[in-house]
């Protein structure tokens, strides 16, 4: 090679990369860290659409009897302003943080699954694009963000975009599952060695809590929107009271996701501010111990208060009991962690800088939203105050008081960790200020307006006494709040291009993040410290007072699950709570038998149990299967595992067999709640035993070629975790539907 073409290549590898590329690298990438500031900006540009759709509402209910909006755009407005929030705001943001943060915390080089990473973000992404879309059809939805039945079936919100709404969730849930899946992988499996589970840092407890809660609560609006969707298109009557179907229903479903949601969105930022207070104390958190184990009393409690928002449908006094003192309950551990934070900053030497700042400004106003969410679980408050504007405040001091000041806090915490520069604290300072100011300034008059009877979701109002002052108020404090968030936009902006160099620690904190550079490498470390204690990076910048020396913490016993079961096992939960709540659905529905079509009388029962013992002894065969696999045995493994498709072929086209003559009969989805709860249920089930059938195929080209070794059998386990699933539903489907165990 010539000296010339040496100089040449060296001059080419240091041309900077054309604009395309670094965006294909963006697109492409695969790097958690990248993924994670892309879901963190996806929130940022949506927090900003959402923003401007508060100020149009602000803005139309400054004056009594404003014309400025109409009714149909307000009721757009306020609709793709939660949901937006909700979805595209509060959960991408967090899952940012996650993705970016938790494999440095618990010194991982990169998550479980890098494609399943990049598929998450990519669903929310174009699920997030379609819902937006709606506003260019002329129709975005109009139903809140709630969508409460009747008014989103199709007798009331004819035009599409309900459709957009379903559909766009639909999409954006799948991809909330998988990043949820990938996360709980992680932290089980991919800890460092020392870092056992109760050595994690709380910021990482809380998002295992929260991909739990995930895990388990969002199939449930699945399940609605998916019967919501057949109501829609198909004609069917989930959700039509007066063909049998229940509103109700509605409501049970979507809180059962809808108040864990909460806990989804709140829990992080609960971890967040458990990071930032005792690095600006210098000191251990106080009762880690109690934290995490309050975080988990909040997660199984979350699933039992759902119905403290129907506490006005009239569900009977026993319910209603039963809701309250659940929702009594629940603010027993929220209590426990605003004491260890309070007892963490007492007697600190505390760094009263913005992130600290953001901290305090999060635990009075959270202290705030929680107390008035336990006057909501007295039953006669909160028939008194529902549907209120007491309502709108409670519920923005829980999620803006709580989960945006804790981001807020975290970001200024974390951004130089993420840029290698610091904030200015000068202009974070007052984005405070302003945020603080806004803030309270939006949202307490509103428990004023709640309690003189203004309601939640109306377009205008009467002049009525004070209503016209504390609304004036309210929008003027939105506007305070939009400046604050321009600053804080205008402070990243100065800081990239000339923000003062971070460092590796600028805070001299305590974990494993901060042991690397800023911003990290690709690889995450070179190098990790050892791991003896809750705060590594502090034992090695402090030998002398170093944590293990005082106070001994479980150690890690080195035991890490198997992954790729793991993660079946994980997405087998969803699942199961889906397939459940529609066989609740069936229940529900057919022990009331309002007339219509019965078992007998529609289904063949011998003939589909005949079609039942193939896919039954199908698991038979893959068990086979999966033992000749990991004794070498290739051409048995090949055939038994040949039988076990060819059995579940069987039972698919026996399937093809009820539905053909059953449709020949005029027995469609729409006939009556019998048909639509058995189409929904079977047809969701055959779609998951073809794709069950389809992964078997490619189980089976791989043995064939020889890349199916022993070595690998955990991943074919892992399918078969799946396979065996999908058998097991159809049993209770098999005994409940065609047997009518429970009618």
């Amino acid at each position: 090679m010539t000296t010339g073409s040496i100089k040449q290549s060296e001059l080419a590898s240091i041309e900077p990369p054309v604009t395309s590329t670094v965006m294909l690298d963006w697109v492409s990438t695969l790097d958690h860290k990248r993924i994670g500031i892309m879901y963190i900006l996806t929130a940022v540009f949506y927090l900003a659409v959402a923003g401007f759709e508060a100020l149009l509402m602000r803005a139309q209910l400054a004056f009594p009897n404003n014309t400025l909006l109409s009714p149909e755009m307000f009721n757009q407005l306020f609709t793709m302003h939660g949901t937006t929030m909700v979805f595209l705001v509060g959960m991408p943001v967090l899952t940012g943080f996650a993705n970016y943060f938790v494999p440095l915390m618990i010194g991982a080089r990169d998550v479980a699954f890098p494609r399943l990473n990049a598929f998450g973000f990519w669903m929310l992404f174009f699920g997030a694009l379609l819902i937006h879309y709606s506003f260019l059809t002329g129709s975005a939805p109009n139903a809140g963000w709630f969508s409460y039945v009747p008014l989103s079936t199709k007798a009331y919100s004819s035009l599409q975009g309900v459709d957009y709404w379903i559909i766009g969730l639909l999409i954006m849930g799948v991809g909330s599952v998988s990043g949820a899946i990938n996360i709980f992988a992680t932290i089980i499996c991919m800890r460092a060695p020392g870092m056992s589970l109760q050595r994690v840092p709380l910021f990482v407890w809380m998002m295992l809590m929260q991909v739990i809660l995930i895990i388990l609560a969002l199939p449930a609006l699945n399940s609605a929107l998916a019967m919501l969707l057949i109501d829609r298109w198909l004609g069917s009557a989930f959700f039509d009271p007066t063909r049998g179907g229940s509103a109700v229903l509605w409501q049970h479903y979507f809180w059962i996701f809808g108040h864990p949601e909460v806990y989804i969105l709140i829990l992080p930022g609960f971890g967040m501010i458990s990071e930032v207070i005792p690095v600006f104390s210098r000191k251990p958190i106080y009762g880690y111990t109690f934290v995490a184990g309050s975080s988990v009393a909040i997660v199984l409690l979350g699933y039992g208060v759902w119905a403290h928002h129907m506490f006005a449908v009239g569900l009977g006094m026993y319910a209603d009991i039963f809701f309250a003192i659940g929702s009594l309950l629940i603010a027993i551990p929220t209590g426990i962690k605003v004491f260890n934070w309070t007892a963490t900053l007492w007697g600190g030497e505390i760094q009263f800088n913005t992130a600290l700042h953001f901290a305090v400004g999060f635990l009075l106003q959270f202290v705030i939203g929680g107390l008035t969410g336990i006057m909501f679980a007295a039953v006669p408050i909160d028939w008194q105050l529902t549907d209120t504007y007491f309502v709108v405040a409670h519920f923005h001091y829980v999620l803006i008081g709580g989960l945006v000041f804790s981001l807020f806090s975290a970001a200024y915490y974390w951004f130089p960790k993420m840029t290698g520069r610091m904030l200015n604290e000068r202009l974070g300072i007052l984005q405070f200020w302003l945020w603080v100011l806004g803030f309270n300034m939006t949202f307490m008059v509103q428990h004023f307006l709640g309690m003189m009877g203004m309601p939640r979701r109306v377009y205008t109002y009467a002049d009525n006494p004070g209503w016209a002052l504390l609304n004036g108020i309210a929008s003027i404090g939105a506007i305070f709040m939009a400046v604050g968030t321009l600053v804080f936009l205008w402070n990243i902006w100065i800081s990239l291009r000339k923000g003062k160099i971070a460092g590796d620690n600028p805070w001299d904190a305590f974990t494993l993040e901060w042991a690397t550079t800023s911003p990290p490498p690709p690889e995450n470390f070179s190098s990790l410290p050892e791991i003896k204690s809750r705060r590594p990076v502090w034992d090695m910048n402090h030998p002398e007072y170093a944590d293990w020396k005082s106070a001994q913490t479980p150690p890690d016993k080195g035991k890490r699950l198997n992954l790729p079961k793991l993660a079946a096992w994980s997405f087998i939960a969803s699942e199961a709570v889906f397939f459940l709540l529609l066989l609740i659905a069936f229940v529900v529905f057919n022990t009331r038998n309002r007339g219509g079509m019965v078992t007998a009388s529609v289904l063949d029962v011998e003939r589909t149990g005949i079609f039942s013992l193939f896919l039954i002894s199908s698991s038979v065969t893959f068990w086979l299967a999966e033992r000749f696999l990991k004794a070498g045995k290739k051409s048995m493994f090949t055939f038994s595992l040949g039988v076990t498709i060819l059995f579940g072929t069987i039972f698919l086209a026996g399937q093809v067999w009820e539905y053909t003559g059953l449709l020949t009969s005029n027995v469609t989805i729409n006939t009556d709640l019998f048909t639509a709860t058995f189409f929904t249920i079977t047809g969701f089930h055959g779609i998951h035993v073809t794709a069950g059938v389809l992964a078997l195929i490619v189980m089976l080209f791989m043995g064939v070629k020889g890349n199916l070794t022993p070595k690998k059998s955990h991943v074919f386990g892992a399918v078969g975790v799946y396979w065996h699933f999908v058998d097991v539903v159809w049993l209770f489907v098999f005994g409940i539907i065609y047997l009518g165990l429970l009618q």
